[in-house]
């Protein structure tokens, strides 16, 4: 019996190792893998082979093409264009934008009227084989424009100039005279309006009115000045009387004294 018993306690010494090490590899096998995430900044990924264990998982970067606008070659500056309305022949305004990448004012299409063109002056010539004669300056509208007329009233008339005129002579006018200029396209033409008609004023009646209100402001200037100098003169004779009336008064007493 006892040795019965000493031979089950060797064979336990001897199995407790191997069942140690069984049931460890059990229990690893049993438990879960631990793996450490590490951080990807990737736009987008695919996982590729789902089925698999996740140690076997592949990652795949797909490159997704940038949200943002490309960048233009030049920078469009939002600053108006070097174009003057009013100058004679000059550059269109479309090509100096594309040239220079500026802002042209709002034009309307040509498929409608033109907008009416503003007379600047009427000037009459005073030199020259024209002396004698008016000249009209205007300024185009932001409108497309083929062509210009130009009508004097009770003349009958009609003068037509290109798409790049901004000026034309007409013979000489008697003073109310009007003029007109009419923008024209291909849609028509523009409208009258007080700014596209202008009454003709001789210079000579400016400079002759101009002249009166000058004068006219002088004079009332001197009314000034001497009703300044009268109110100053009798003040000061005011105080002169009064010093004159009070010294030849004097002292009653001294007076009295001397007489004795």
């Amino acid at each position: 019996m006892g040795s019965l018993c000493g031979n089950l306690a060797v064979l336990l010494l001897f199995l407790s190792p191997l069942m140690h090490s069984h049931l460890f590899a059990r229990a690893s096998t049993s438990s879960p893998s631990i793996t450490r995430k590490k951080a990807i900044n990737v736009e987008h990924f695919t996982i590729v082979n789902p089925n698999t264990d996740y140690d076997d998982f592949s990652i795949v970067h797909e490159v997704v093409p940038s949200a943002k606008s490309p960048r233009l070659n030049s920078e469009v500056v939002n600053t108006p264009c070097e174009y003057n309305s009013c100058l004679e022949n000059q550059e269109p305004c479309e090509m100096i934008k594309a040239r220079e990448g500026c802002l042209c004012p709002g034009v309307s299409d040509e498929d409608s009227p033109p907008h009416a063109p503003r007379i600047e002056t009427l000037r009459p010539i005073t030199t020259g084989e024209n002396a004698g004669k008016i000249e009209v300056q205007w300024c185009a509208p932001d409108s497309v424009v083929s062509s210009y007329k130009v009508t004097v009233e009770g003349s009958g008339n009609d003068l037509e100039f290109g798409d790049g005129a901004r000026r034309a002579t007409v013979g000489s006018l008697e003073v109310g005279t009007k003029v007109c200029v009419e923008a024209i396209n291909k849609a028509g033409h523009s409208s009258y309006s007080d700014f596209s008609c202008k009454r003709y004023e001789r210079p000579e009646l400016l400079e002759l009115q101009l002249l009166a209100g000058v004068i006219g402001g002088g004079i009332v200037l001197i009314l000034l000045l001497i009703i300044v100098a009268v109110v100053l003169c009798r003040r000061k004779m005011c105080q002169k009387a009064q010093q004159e009336s009070g010294g030849g008064l004097g002292n009653p007493s001294y007076k009295s004294e001397r007489a004795s």
